[in-house]
């Protein structure tokens, strides 16, 4: 037992010490965390939306942003598009779950604001349906994917990779990536 719980936080570490190597990704996140404060320095909104974990990923990361993260200040719009269960099953149910969240960003977004589209595999349908609306309306979209970025990679304006093919240890590293966005987006607007 011992060996395997060594072996899968090394295989944390070695992804996010691959993450840290590369000059490239961190250039991203902060470019990204530039993208996020204009948008709320523009009274904008970040809209979230991701499947499963990704989804308990939107969320709490929409929830550090809408209620705070370190310092006590002013609330910023930030939801995750999952929240609502009854709007969430009769939209699956009347126009099928590849709509549930392109509808939402439909009624919620607009030009300016942000989405975050969280996919470890960059393929899930309704994620990509929802960054296909998001940019009919001027939305800025960042993805959140693993290694290859899947059919996102050529979708987002900006997009973390993150090089790994393990779900696990992608959904690690998307929490470590929002959780410095948050930082520095709060630091920057209030600190």
């Amino acid at each position: 037992m011992n060996t395997l719980i060594t072996a899968l936080i090394g295989e944390s570490i070695a992804t996010k010490q691959a993450m840290l190597n590369d000059p490239a990704f961190v250039a991203e996140i902060e470019a990204t965390a530039a993208a996020w404060v204009r948008c709320f320095e523009a009274k904008g909104k970040i809209l979230f939306c991701g499947n499963g974990g990704s989804a308990a990923d939107a969320q709490h990361i929409a929830a550090e942003l809408s209620g705070r993260f370190y310092l006590d200040r002013a609330p910023l719009f930030a939801e995750a598009l999952h929240v609502n269960s009854s709007y969430l099953t009769a939209v699956a149910n009347d126009y099928g779950y590849e709509a549930v969240y392109a509808r939402m960003v439909q009624a919620a977004g607009r030009t300016g604001d942000i989405l975050v589209a969280f996919s470890t595999s960059g393929n899930s349908p309704n994620i990509l349906k929802a960054i296909e609306v998001a940019h009919q309306i001027g939305m800025q979209v960042v993805g959140f994917t693993g290694a290859t970025g899947g059919k996102m990679a050529d979708l987002c304006d900006h997009i973390f990779k993150v090089p790994s093919s393990n779900t696990p240890r992608i959904q690690e590293a998307h929490i470590l990536i929002g959780h410095i966005l948050c930082q520095i987006t709060e630091k920057t607007i209030f600190a």
